[in-house]
């Protein structure tokens, strides 16, 4: 049973008054009504007419014969007037007995405007739509107990007009995805999120197990494979916007569910996604946000174009003072770990060593929109290599803020490739590193009958949002972030 404070509770004893009376207090349909921003944007021509407004009691002050409350709506906040000798239905009485902040209501009423400039709405009937018994806090983004707002993010948004603001953006952005992508005859498509292999990430997955089939499956690292075998399928311009889900770290960059965009286009190659990539990002820093300015903690970012670039072995030797083949000599690498202080929680192979160092040396040093390519073949099993270099691939990752933003590759397509290094990587996973790929033999068959050259992009949109909105936590950018959970409190 949840506690209640002794208002609370008051509260919640007055629902069964409130009933008594014949009255639902918890409302009905209520039509008619106007956005609080339609009402101040139409405000000449609507004074003088009756107005209605539906929204939540945020405030309410004054005593005796009139006061005056605060109604916010998802569009804005507007002033309402109560006085006893106008409010005609349900009574000034009842109103003041039954009303409380943060209830929701609906009320009739005509326009005026106080002798402060207030805009305001003289209010001549009442409807309760929903009891709140729980009272509002005064400053919610005050409390010590930041994670609070996430568990109660309801609460956030209900108090916090640029928390909302934020998720607005964030679903302006992603429609935004959606039609630039259409527009270049892109379709969008759903791939299993439940898959027998899980694969197209090096990533350690979720386990579930599915009763009537008696089989385990693993929720999706990455919806890759599949989106390609739709190349092979003829599809030639498709992405998708989903979900991903990785059973690893919660930090202010990573949440274990998260959103990615990826798309496949056949007949392009890295170049290609290079261009496409930059020219998606700038338009939505442009036209979404308005702002090719961003600060991000002490960082101030700059989306203007064209895009830094440098190769994968020049980062690392400009950075952590050392070349992709000085880290293949074990010695080297090993003290090299220890010297930047990194721990390391995967196998001793070269991939991770790598990932490892470019990891903490490397990647926080980009702020500006960066673009690394050139990577070396162990932590890329699914691109292509480059035809004078075979021990690299065409691939690149963009690197904003200090982070990964998006990856991107000239797509393997050759079946015989692509079904030795899986062999590696399953020889890896074999030998206790669990993040690596499994052998998916499937796709390999697919890759058999034919895929087209091919340039595939993925971007974290979590991240992206993140960016573009000035937001140093992934949590500030996700609704409901995956919390350690608690017991039930007050």
């Amino acid at each position: 049973m949840l506690e209640l404070n002794e208002i609370e509770q008051s509260r919640k004893n007055r629902i069964a008054e409130i009933r008594a009376q014949g009255i639902d207090p918890f409302g009905r349909r209520f039509d008619g009504a106007l956005p609080v921003i339609s009402v101040l944007e139409r405000w000449e021509a609507l004074t003088g007419q009756t107005v209605r407004v539906r929204g939540r009691v945020m405030a309410i002050r004054g005593h005796g014969k009139a006061c005056f409350l605060v109604l916010a709506d998802m569009s804005g906040r507007i002033q309402l007037y109560v006085r006893s000798d106008d409010l005609q239905e349900p009574g000034y009485e009842w109103f003041r007995q039954y009303i409380d902040s943060g209830d929701i209501i609906g009320v009739e009423g005509s326009l005026f405007v106080t002798r402060t400039g207030e805009r305001t709405i003289a209010v001549s009937k009442v409807w309760l739509l929903s009891k709140a018994v729980r009272t509002l806090p005064e400053k919610f983004h005050g409390l010590t107990d930041v994670e609070l707002r996430y568990r109660r993010r309801y609460v956030d948004l209900m108090v916090n007009t640029d928390v909302r603001d934020t998720f607005v953006m964030r679903s302006t952005i992603v429609s935004n995805i959606r039609t630039y992508l259409t527009a270049r005859g892109y379709l969008e498509v759903e791939t299993p999120m439940l898959q027998p292999i899980a694969g197209g990430a090096t990533a350690r997955p979720f386990v579930t197990h599915h009763n009537a089939l008696d089989e385990d499956l693993y929720l999706r690292i990455a919806p890759e494979l599949y989106l390609k075998r739709l190349l092979v399928g003829g599809f030639e311009r498709v992405f998708e916007i989903n979900r991903s889900f990785r059973n690893e770290g919660i930090d202010t960059v990573h949440n274990p569910e998260f959103t990615m965009m990826e798309l496949y286009e056949a007949y392009s190659d890295l170049d290609g996604m290079i261009s496409l990539t930059e020219d998606l990002i700038l338009k939505l820093a442009n036209e979404v946000t308005r702002s090719p300015v961003v600060q991000f903690g002490d960082q101030t970012i700059h989306f203007a174009g064209p895009f830094a670039r440098t190769t994968f072995d020049h980062a690392l030797r400009q950075y952590a003072g050392l070349s992709l083949e000085d880290l293949r000599d074990p010695m080297v690498a090993r003290r090299a770990i220890e010297q930047f202080g990194i721990h390391m929680d995967k196998s001793f192979e070269y991939a991770n060593v790598v990932n490892e160092v470019f990891d903490k040396m490397v990647e926080p040093n980009f702020v500006d929109p960066t673009f690394v390519h050139d990577y070396p073949v162990e932590i890329s099993p699914l691109a292509k290599r480059m035809p004078d270099q075979p021990h690299l691939v065409q691939r690149f990752e963009l690197f904003v803020g200090g982070m990964e933003v998006a990856n991107a590759f000239t797509e393997l397509n050759d079946p015989i490739d692509q079904e030795e290094r899986f062999a590696e990587q399953a020889a890896a996973k074999a030998s206790g590193d669990d993040e690596s790929q499994s052998m998916d033999l499937d796709y390999v068959r697919a890759l058999q009958y034919g895929m087209p050259p091919a340039g595939g992009l993925g971007i974290g949109i979590d991240r992206l949002v993140m960016l573009l909105l000035g937001q140093e936590s992934i949590r500030d950018v996700i609704l409901f972030p995956v919390l350690k959970r608690r017991e039930q409190q007050d």
